[in-house]
C-alpha cells in the first residue's frame, strides 16, 4: 500500500495511475470523496482529511510501504510563506510519528537555493523542513510543467504563444506531469536507499520549441512571444492572482530566466523526461474532443 497525496491533481493522479498500472495498492488522503470518486472506483482507499491535519496524515500513513507528499500550489502566498510552513509542520509531525519505509517529495528545480525564488521558496522550505526525518527520502526536483502551456491551445490560434521566458530561445528544464508520476512511482517501488537523495527531473527545452510543437498540433505556425517584464503583473492578474500579490510568481520566472533552475546541481541525480510538449498538447486536445 502506498499513500499518494494530491491524487485529484495532475502529479498525484499521474503517480496513482502508474502505481495502479503495476498492480500496487494505493491510499489517498482526500477532503472531498465525491471529487475522488473515480479513484475509489479503481480501488483506491480513501481516507478523510487534508494536509492541514497532521492527525489525518498520520492515520493515512499507517502501514504504508511508502508515501508521496507534495505541497498545495499557492499562487499568492503570504510574505512569510505561512501557508507552506503550516503544511510542512504537519507533514513533519506525521512523518516523524509514522516513519514510513520511504518518502518521495515533490520539489522543484532551484529549491537548493534559499532566496530569490518567488513561489519556489515554499519547496525550498519543504526540503529544509524534511532534512531531519527518520525515513529515507527522495526529493524530486521537477522542471516547469508542459501542462502550464495548455492555455496555448486557445490563445495561440492567432499564431502567437505569450510566455514569460526571455529570451524565448533559451533552454530551461521542463517536464510533463506524466513523467513526474512515473518517476515517483519508480522511487516508491524500486530498490530501497539510505538517507536522502535528490533527483532532477526533466529536459532542457526552450519556449520556442514548445511553441513549435504546439503549432504542429494546431496545424499552424506558432511563435513564442516574451511578455514584456512591465506587463507581467497585469498578465498574472488576468490568470486570477489578486492585484498586489503577483510578486512571488514574477520572482519565480525571473529566477528561471536567470538560469537558477537549470540541470546540474552538484550531488544530484538526473532523469530526463520522456514525454514531449507535443504529446501533452495532443493528449489535451484529444481529451477535449472526447
Amino acid at each position: 500500500m502506498f499513500l499518494v497525496m494530491g491524487i485529484t491533481g495532475k502529479v498525484g493522479g499521474a503517480t496513482a495511475e502508474h502505481l495502479l498500472a503495476h498492480g500496487k495498492k494505493v491510499r489517498a488522503l482526500v477532503r472531498n470523496r465525491e471529487k475522488a470518486s473515480s479513484w475509489a472506483d479503481q480501488g483506491v482507499e480513501l481516507v478523510d482529511g487534508d494536509w492541514n491535519d497532521s492527525t489525518a496524515i498520520e492515520r493515512a500513513l499507517k502501514g504504508v510501504e511508502g508515501a508521496f507528499v507534495m505541497l498545495p500550489a499557492v499562487w499568492a502566498p503570504s510574505p512569510d510563506f505561512k501557508e507552506a510552513k503550516g503544511v510542512i509542520a504537519n507533514y513533519v509531525e506525521a512523518l516523524t510519528k509514522a516513519a514510513p519505509p520511504r518518502v518521495v517529495a515533490l520539489s522543484s528545480m532551484g529549491a537548493n537555493r534559499t532566496s530569490g525564488l518567488g513561489m519556489i521558496t515554499a519547496l525550498s522550505l519543504l526540503e529544509q523542513g524534511f532534512r531531519d526525518l527518520i525515513s529515507p527520502i527522495a526529493f524530486v526536483r521537477a522542471g516547469g510543467f508542459f501542462e502550464n502551456f495548455l492555455y496555448g491551445l486557445q490563445v495561440a490560434r492567432g499564431g502567437t504563444l505569450p510566455v514569460y521566458y526571455n529570451p524565448t530561445n533559451r533552454k530551461s528544464t521542463m517536464v510533463a506531469t506524466k513523467d513526474i508520476g512515473a518517476q515517483v512511482a519508480t522511487l516508491l517501488t524500486g530498490p530501497a536507499w539510505p538517507g536522502q537523495r535528490v533527483v532532477e527531473l526533466g529536459s532542457m527545452v526552450s519556449a520556442d520549441e514548445v511553441a513549435a510543437q504546439l503549432g504542429e498540433v494546431l496545424n499552424l505556425d506558432v511563435t513564442a512571444f516574451a511578455v514584456p517584464r512591465a506587463g507581467w503583473a497585469q498578465a498574472f492578474e488576468q490568470f486570477g492572482i489578486p492585484k498586489g500579490h503577483t510578486g512571488p510568481a514574477e520572482a519565480m520566472f525571473e529566477a528561471v530566466n536567470a538560469g537558477w533552475m537549470d540541470i546540474g546541481v552538484e550531488g544530484t541525480e538526473h532523469v530526463a523526461g520522456k514525454t514531449s510538449a507535443r504529446e501533452v498538447f495532443e493528449a489535451a486536445q484529444n481529451a477535449a474532443k472526447a
